[in-house]
């Protein structure tokens, strides 16, 4: 019975991820959110915190990878490791990113982000030793990707033109808030596949599972290559 509950949960974070309207949460904002950052002015910790949470726990692109990363890990350290590795590669170009005002294309960014719930699904089927027959450092390519993720966040920030005033510590609640987001979504994540582990179906399933991954990055990238080229288009 816990078998079957932990794969249907863990396939149905997936399916939903993978099927559910990709342009209402694509790194979006509800309107409320939109207004608070539009009139914001100085330090709004509490508030940023908050948004900061939400937008990693709605985040399913972010979630996405993290699934794929987490999943073969066994060991709590391995884990930490792999967790800290994608923190700071997105803490770091969050804040640089927004603070610097690098301006990229948010489309082609969150296209490489849906390139990475790919990358990790297709590494999880042994895919790289398969065809390749070389396996990337799993590692720094978490780390790289993270890189990728954080710019994806520091675009859709860069969006509201920020006010000067108060920046820094703002920046600062919302980066922790994501984390506090990437913790609690990882709890769940975890205690599913902890589950799902001790009963048979956690092998049999783990192939549809990483498949049903790599199709949800597949649609993120589709989506977003398309958002770009109309933009183009429209300019």
């Amino acid at each position: 019975m816990l078998s079957k509950l932990s794969s249907y949960c863990l396939f149905a974070i997936l399916i939903g991820c993978a099927f559910i309207s990709i342009e209402v949460f694509a790194h979006g904002v509800d309107d409320n959110t939109r207004a608070f950052l539009e009139q914001n002015s100085g330090v709004q910790f509490v508030p940023f915190l908050y948004i900061g949470a939400k937008h990693m726990i709605t985040g399913y692109d972010h979630l996405l990878f993290l699934v794929g990363v987490i999943f073969f890990l066994y060991r709590s350290r391995d884990v930490f490791l792999y967790v800290t590795m994608f923190t700071i590669g997105h803490s770091t170009t969050l804040l640089l990113g927004v603070l610097g005002d690098i301006q990229v294309n948010a489309y082609l960014v969150d296209a490489i982000i849906g390139l990475s719930v790919v990358y990790k699904g297709f590494d999880n089927l042994g895919g790289f030793k398969r065809c390749f027959n070389w396996q990337p450092n799993t590692q720094w390519a978490v780390l790289i990707f993270g890189l990728f993720h954080g710019l994806g966040l520091a675009t859709k920030l860069q969006e509201f033109n920020l006010p000067k005033e108060g920046l820094f510590t703002n920046l600062v609640a919302f980066n922790i808030g994501v984390e506090l987001g990437q913790f609690a979504a990882l709890v769940v994540i975890l205690i599913v596949i902890n589950v799902w582990r001790k009963w048979p179906s956690f092998q049999r399933f783990s192939t549809l599972t990483n498949t049903l991954l790599m199709s949800a990055g597949v649609m993120l990238i589709v989506y977003q290559l398309t958002g770009y080229v109309i933009n183009l288009r429209s300019v």
